[in-house]
């Protein structure tokens, strides 16, 4: 059944990336898609060319030309299913009552759920935001929960791998880690310096450094840190970076530092789909999928402290590693896959419509 994707985000976060998965996704398991993002944003260069995409100008939720545009393009969509993403989106995606249409609302985060109130459906990434959005008033019976899917691993050429190495100056005896998100609060990148300032230069004849994969606001503070910290010259700010990939194929060990808030983490998938070993704090998101000692190392949220001695175990233990990383893979399997979490929304999709 066709379905029509609304998200009217300016810059590339999570739900994002998310958007520019799941639809191209969709398409191949055969559903019929088409996106709507806002006009000029950093996600329209990004979708590939083969997903049916219409640009709108989403530039707030009080300009009545963009309710205009929006309400427009609903009238003139056959789409039975209409799912919306994200704040913006969402307020301004009115159905006109009647007609046998579903708005399906999914939320990726724990955001103020005024906005999204009238939706007739809600989806949530994680049990405990699906028990938080009942707890806030939606109707039980109409929230569902469907986890994100892991993107299978790709498989990047040496070459490549070795121009990411020689493009950062990476060393043979160099220890990187990585990890990835927005530069933002919620992510506790100062968190992840501040364990690397407390670790020495060297952990088992082995240099450490840190590759952070993302752009926002606190970067510039970031690198302030890691200069004042004295680690400035091992930390390497990245930036936005729309394949991953060959950073992952690089990495020695994932290091995910988010605080309690976090309510996913899609770089807990990421490293499993990619076989590395991984240090992550506590947060929401981790609680609920990763399981301390078994498919990921888990120390407590805010605590640089415990966080270097997370590293400094799963670095130096290779039996650890290698049985965190098996886990990990068997849980993408299982859990976590394609083909299962697709099911899962089209199965909900037709549950929806057969009810309305």
């Amino acid at each position: 059944m066709k379905s029509l994707h609304l998200i009217g985000s300016k810059h590339m976060g999570g739900a994002e990336r998310w958007f520019g998965r799941f639809l191209p996704a969709m398409q191949r398991h055969g559903e019929a898609v088409e996106a709507v993002v806002r006009r000029n944003s950093e996600l329209a260069h990004q979708l590939p060319p083969g997903l049916p995409t219409r640009h709108l100008g989403f530039r707030t939720v009080w300009d009545p030309l963009s309710r205009l545009e929006v309400s427009r393009l609903l009238a003139s969509s056959d789409a039975p299913i209409v799912q919306t993403y994200m704040g913006r989106a969402t307020r301004l995606t009115r159905l006109p009552p009647g007609g046998g249409r579903v708005h399906v609302s999914r939320l990726g985060g724990y955001y103020k759920l005024d906005p999204f109130v009238h939706a007739h459906a809600w989806i949530g990434n994680t049990r405990g935001l699906c028990d938080w959005m009942i707890r806030g008033g939606l109707p039980a019976e109409k929230v569902f929960h469907i986890t994100n899917f892991a993107d299978p691993a790709r498989d990047v050429p040496p070459a490549e791998v070795d121009a990411l190495r020689a493009d950062i100056a990476l060393a043979d005896d160099d220890l990187l880690m990585v990890t990835a998100g927005r530069l933002l609060d919620v992510k506790g990148h100062r968190y992840l310096i501040d364990a690397l300032a407390r670790l020495p230069h060297e952990l088992h004849g082995r240099r450490l450094r840190l590759a952070i994969l993302g752009d926002g606001d606190l970067r510039a503070a970031l690198a302030d840190q890691a200069r004042q910290a004295g680690v400035g010259e091992r930390v390497l700010l990245a930036g936005w970076q729309r394949d991953p990939a060959p950073w992952f194929r690089l990495a020695d060990l994932v290091v995910f530092p988010s605080r309690d808030p976090e309510t996913l983490g899609n770089v807990i998938l990421e490293s499993w789909a990619y076989g590395r070993p991984l240090v992550c704090t506590a947060f929401r998101g981790a609680r609920e999928i990763a399981r301390h000692g078994e498919d990921a190392w888990i120390v407590p949220c805010d605590d640089a402290a415990a966080l270097a001695d997370g590293i400094r175990a799963v670095a130096g233990d290779a039996p650890l590693q290698q049985r965190l990383t098996a886990a990990g893979l068997r849980r993408v399997a299982q859990d976590f896959s394609e083909a299962t979490v697709i099911g899962q929304y089209r199965a909900l999709y037709a549950d929806l419509l057969e009810n309305r």
